[in-house]
């Protein structure tokens, strides 16, 4: 199984050989088509910004859609979330409302279930963040928000929790951090939540990271070294 710094070492390689992709912007990226990896670090190249996922969090379990609620937490959205969102301040990427919302069929509580009532060997208990009103919704209002996150499923092996993360689409420098981070946070949310034969689960489950575009962009290029 590879792992985030066979991931780094493959993107310093393609700097390296100047194997570049333009994107619609006309902005240089480098990627790696159909990446699967074991994500065993909060960060591939440079360091999270703890105070910013922090706010991120909390903001993805208001369950707000809204990014002025993220501006009221953090002190500001940043330009990404200003990007994506429409001209009323609405995106569709809180992954708080699409997991844990009744309107998206509480995900969550549903993989609880799955996993403690039905059948704890499951491979079921997915939770589902993209849906194909996607194509529509995306552009709502001046909307540029294509949900990133395809789905992530959860596994009991060993009397441990483990997950794959499975992405449309993740830029390695603040999307996989930002993006790791909620997905870790999730994780140790379903280890509290659940039991096994009436035992707590053992602590500590892996993060599979598998993503069909893994990409740096031109402004990132510094890092990747």
């Amino acid at each position: 199984m590879l792992t985030t710094k066979n991931i780094a070492n493959t993107f310093i390689d393609k700097l390296k050989n100047k194997e570049f992709t333009d994107d619609k912007t006309g902005c240089k990226t480098i990627e790696i088509f159909a990446a699967s990896f074991l994500a065993d670090k909060p960060s591939i190249f440079g360091k999270p910004n703890q105070e910013y996922i922090d706010a991120e969090i909390e903001w993805y379990n208001s369950r707000s859609t809204n990014i002025n609620k993220l501006a009221e937490i953090y002190g500001k959205s940043p330009a990404a979330w200003e990007y994506s969102a429409n001209d009323y301040g609405e995106i569709n990427s809180n992954y708080g409302h699409l997991i844990f919302s009744k309107k998206f069929h509480r995900q969550y509580n549903q993989v609880v279930k799955e996993l403690s009532e039905v059948n704890p060997d499951s491979r079921r208990a997915s939770m589902i963040y993209q849906r194909p009103s996607i194509w529509r919704e995306s552009k709502e209002d001046g909307k540029n928000d294509f949900i990133c996150t395809n789905a992530v499923t959860y596994y009991i092996r060993d009397e441990q929790l483990h997950c794959v993360v499975q992405m449309r689409s993740n830029d390695v420098v603040f999307g996989y951090r930002n993006d790791y981070a909620w997905q870790k946070y999730v994780l140790g949310k379903l280890e509290k939540d659940l039991y096994y034969n009436g035992h707590p689960l053992k602590k500590g489950g892996n993060i599979y990271w598998q993503v069909q575009n893994l990409h740096v962009y031109e402004r990132h290029f510094d890092l990747v070294k």
